[in-house]
């Protein structure tokens, strides 16, 4: 995992590259994997996610924005640049409304301010890759913070989605194997069940478990049976 300050350096790297593709981005452009989304509709939902964690991270409800219209820049900008100046302020081991705790009994986990750290500057990568895309760009911040995005939906995001009983349990036993770390698998498979092994690099891998793509991508490799995997990612590992 990326350090504390990596993670924060990262966000500020990934905001400005996401802040600069704006401009140069029609808005009326559609975003392949976002659904019918368009570029307008991307950058206001950066903007808002980043206006709403620096609530959660205060512990306050974040004021609403408005519907509009609004100068996508300016407003992304305005959004991003809150969430740095209250990330820099609260102390990374405050207590903070987090994803770690919405679902769970009392005295389950508790979510600090690092938590967002991490949270806004993964959400940001794949924003920024999600808008690049659009105008026929790339982004890759490199293995690192891929294994990063990777480890977040196994770990956190997927188990996240079960507990609020968004999407059941997985019925196979799914290990990621990225070509540049360890093996992760997801989290609530009883030991029998079916596995499906899905290897490659770690920037594939976390697309496919974000639904950037598909397993059909030749970089990916699957070992098992290919239609439960199917059913699986057709449910969403993530919101």
């Amino acid at each position: 995992m990326a350090s504390l300050l990596d993670h924060l350096d990262a966000l500020h790297e990934y905001q400005d590259v996401f802040l600069a593709a704006i401009p140069d981005a029609e808005p009326a452009t559609p975003v392949p994997w976002c659904g019918d989304w368009t570029v307008a509709d991307l950058v206001i939902h950066l903007a808002r996610v980043h206006h709403w964690a620096a609530g959660q991270a205060r512990r306050v409800p974040a004021e609403p924005l408005g519907d509009g219209p609004f100068d996508h820049a300016l407003l992304y900008a305005r959004c991003a640049a809150e969430l740095r100046a209250t990330l820099k302020e609260l102390d990374p081991d405050a207590w903070a409304w987090t994803l770690l705790d919405d679902g769970n009994p009392p005295g389950g986990p508790v979510g600090t301010v690092r938590f967002w750290h991490r949270r806004q500057m993964l959400e940001t990568l794949v924003h920024a890759w999600d808008l690049l895309g659009a105008t026929g760009l790339d982004f890759d911040p490199g293995p690192s913070a891929w294994l990063d995005c990777l480890d977040e939906v196994v770990v956190i995001m997927h188990p996240r989605q079960v507990r609020l009983l968004r999407i059941e349990p997985p019925r196979i036993r799914v290990r990621f194997d990225p070509d540049e770390g360890a093996s992760l698998r997801l989290l609530g498979t009883p030991g029998d069940a079916p596995e499906v092994r899905i290897g490659g690099p770690a920037r594939s891998l976390a697309l496919l478990a974000w639904g950037r793509t598909t397993p059909d991508d030749p970089t990916i490799t699957i070992a098992g049976d290919r239609s439960l995997l199917d059913d699986l990612l057709a449910s969403g590992l993530t919101p």
